[in-house]
């Protein structure tokens, strides 16, 4: 059910994605994970990464993460029980990437088993979602043809499902987010294909960080403002028209998993497009300028509020959880997991508090109301 507004509660834990804690490279899963705790997270999105170097530590092959090998198991229900011992639970695994749309039947066979391959150790780590991000593959051997990546989504969900029929456990769930620079970009082409795969386990992941690279901001655009448009008007305007589509035709329940994250405003000049062309344009920015939400102080200017106020107004339940990827995670001092674990639970607070004093412009949306003044007035105009 839609949520009434303003809500007088944000209902959704705190999460964190284990690599926004720090680098595997320098900084060992469970200091993060206790630094996490500390801070006041509940739920943890593990990241395949950091799960192979958690077994690596045990002595086991990283990039074997996913054969049910009775070592990796107990390895898995260790690290389960560890997150349950400091208050947390493990929300989901990902990403799942370049799963669907393959056209050869042997080689599409094999992808969708990778991602069943999960499955028993979802059951040790105690979590019940995987999810996929949108393929970015282009070459012939794919196809992003609606029909075919929904009946890929459907038989994953098919397949989530008669693992747990046979094991008796709680039902799994697989969820589809879309990447800024992959095929299908935005919230609608997944949603389009979450709905058509029509089934109850399958359901939509949502990116603030991915919705905003795409819908509000051109960290390229010479203007050197960070936005597609000219204006912020006009940029709010087309933002706040997609979300109100969204609230309008996505229920909360349909959404299994929310990230948030801002990014960035970087000088044109010097912040250049990769020249590899197998480098996507938005993934240096992405990975290597993300930033908690309300970081105005780093450079954070993107509007994170309004995508979170909308999937809220969804009635979406789910954990709030942090997907920051920056350079500074990748720095080997020893406090780099403390410092990042109080700035990001400072920012979801921060967040918490602003959701509800946003207008709600999907109902103004909805009365034909596109006043970029009443969309906004209870906005924080730095934030802007």
């Amino acid at each position: 059910m839609p949520t009434p507004w303003p809500p007088t509660t944000i209902p959704n834990e705190p999460g964190i994605a284990t690599f926004s804690l720090g680098n595997s490279k320098h900084h060992k899963l469970q200091p993060r994970l206790e630094e996490a705790a500390k801070a006041g997270y509940k739920q943890i999105d593990l990241f395949d990464e950091c799960w192979a170097s958690y077994l690596e530590e045990h002595g086991l092959p990283g990039a074997q993460l996913w054969d049910a090998t009775a070592e990796n198991l107990a390895v898995a229900r260790k690290l389960g029980t560890l997150v349950k011992s400091l208050g947390m639970r493990i929300a989901c695994t990902q990403p799942a990437r370049n799963i669907e749309g393959i056209k050869d039947a042997a080689e599409r066979r094999a992808a969708l088993d990778l991602v069943a391959q999960r499955f028993p150790f979802m059951r040790a780590f105690d979590t019940d979602l995987v999810f996929l991000c949108a393929s970015i593959r282009k070459d012939p051997g794919v196809t992003s043809d609606l029909k075919t990546v929904a009946r890929d989504l459907a038989e994953l969900g098919d397949m989530a499902k008669a693992f747990s029929d046979t094991d008796g456990g709680r039902p799994l769930r697989i969820g589809y987010e879309g990447l800024s620079w992959a095929t299908r970009n935005t919230w609608a082409s997944t949603w389009e294909a979450v709905r058509m795969a029509n089934r109850s386990n399958v359901g939509l992941v949502l990116d603030a960080f991915n919705i905003l690279a795409v819908e509000f901001a051109d960290p390229y655009n010479p203007a050197g403002h960070g936005r597609v448009y000219p204006t912020l008007g006009e940029s709010i305007d087309v933002l706040c028209a997609s979300m109100a589509a969204l609230v309008a035709t996505v229920p909360g329940d349909r959404i299994f998993f929310f990230q948030v994250a801002d990014a960035e405003r970087v000088d044109p000049v010097t912040f250049r497009r990769p020249t590899d062309a197998n480098v996507p344009a938005l993934m240096p920015w992405s990975r290597a300028h993300r930033l908690y939400p309300f970081e105005e102080s780093r450079g954070g200017y993107m509007p994170v509020q309004l995508v979170a106020a909308a999937v809220i107004a969804t009635g979406y339940q789910g954990p709030m959880s942090l997907e920051v990827f920056n350079s500074s995670l990748n720095q080997p001092e020893s406090d780099v997991p403390a410092g990042h674990a109080r700035r990001g639970i400072e920012g979801l607070r921060k967040l918490a508090d602003a959701i509800p004093e946003v207008s709600p412009f999907w109902e103004m949306w909805q009365q034909g109301c596109r006043q970029f003044g009443q969309i906004t007035s209870s906005m924080r105009p730095e934030r802007l």
